[in-house]
């Protein structure tokens, strides 16, 4: 049996895209352990997920995202995977320039296309969720706390991010301090953790280390929104944001209290799997 993939990357951040538009390829209760084995990057074919394609649930949608982490877990929402599974639905004609995305963390428009040879995709990432219990966090009201010496803010991109502001980026051990807040007891299901800079006017530069990837990573889409919603809510910057992130730029709009994320998506290489 040959399973044909395709592997993307949005500013680094890089997936494996399997296509279940025709038929389901990789049964759900195996889809986990699938992550697990092709996200390794010496024994598999490495990637910090799995993005499934295939046929919306919700009648409202034109196409639905699924994404498996290395963990094995199964991940609400991808900024920059969102932008990839765009690009793929688009290049194959599945989505015209406007189309409505189907995730765990609800339906989400992209607007999307090429300027020239570089793909663009711009998302709706919905409201940004302050409350505690839709982060989710324990406690009530807006999420401030101090963890190991730093001031924590967070919300809900789609996904539970906690933001630290800091004035040294560049000599921060992220592996070596991210995980005590990644598992705080004040998230009851973990949170990805983003460390941030004010690096311009209305511009930040941030490291993101992910759960469910446990490490850092390149990019974070959730991430890079919720640290630019949370430097526009606490006068950093207005509410335009350049992020800067270690695999390239996101341009991050805060308006009327919905984020809309945009930023490139790239095809790496397509091959198949012997099973």
């Amino acid at each position: 049996m040959e399973i044909p993939f395709v592997k993307l990357q949005g500013n680094g951040n890089d997936f494996v895209l399997i296509d279940e538009l025709a038929g389901k390829v990789i049964p759900d209760d195996m889809k986990g352990d699938f992550a697990k084995l092709y996200c390794d990057r010496r024994f598999g074919i490495g990637a910090d997920g799995i993005l499934f394609i295939s046929k919306p649930q919700d009648k409202t949608a034109d196409i639905r995202m699924r994404l498996f982490q290395p963990d094995a877990s199964e991940a609400e929402m991808c900024g920059n995977g969102i932008r990839c599974l765009a690009k793929y639905a688009f290049d194959k004609k599945s989505i015209g320039g406007s189309a409505r995305i189907e995730t765990m963390a609800g339906v989400l428009e992209v607007e999307c296309g090429y300027e020239g040879d570089e793909f663009s995709a711009s998302i709706d990432m919905g409201r940004v969720l302050w409350e505690r219990g839709d982060i989710p966090a324990t406690g009530s009201g807006d999420y401030e706390e101090n963890i190991g010496g730093f001031t924590v803010n967070a919300a809900n991109t789609g996904v539970p991010h906690a933001v630290i502001f800091i004035d040294d980026l560049e000599g921060l051990d992220i592996c070596a301090v991210a995980p005590q807040i990644r598992h705080h007891s004040s998230f009851p299901k973990g949170t990805n953790v983003n460390f941030a800079k004010v690096t311009g006017k209305d511009e930040i530069t941030i490291r993101t280390f992910e759960r469910g990837v446990e490490g850092e990573t390149y990019s974070c889409g959730t991430g890079s929104t919720a640290s630019a919603a949370i430097a526009f809510k606490t006068g950093r910057t207005g509410n335009v944001v350049h992020v800067n992130t270690k695999g390239g730029p996101l341009t991050i709009t805060i308006e009327d209290g919905r984020a809309r994320m945009t930023g490139p998506a790239t095809t790496v290489f397509s091959g198949s799997i012997r099973m």
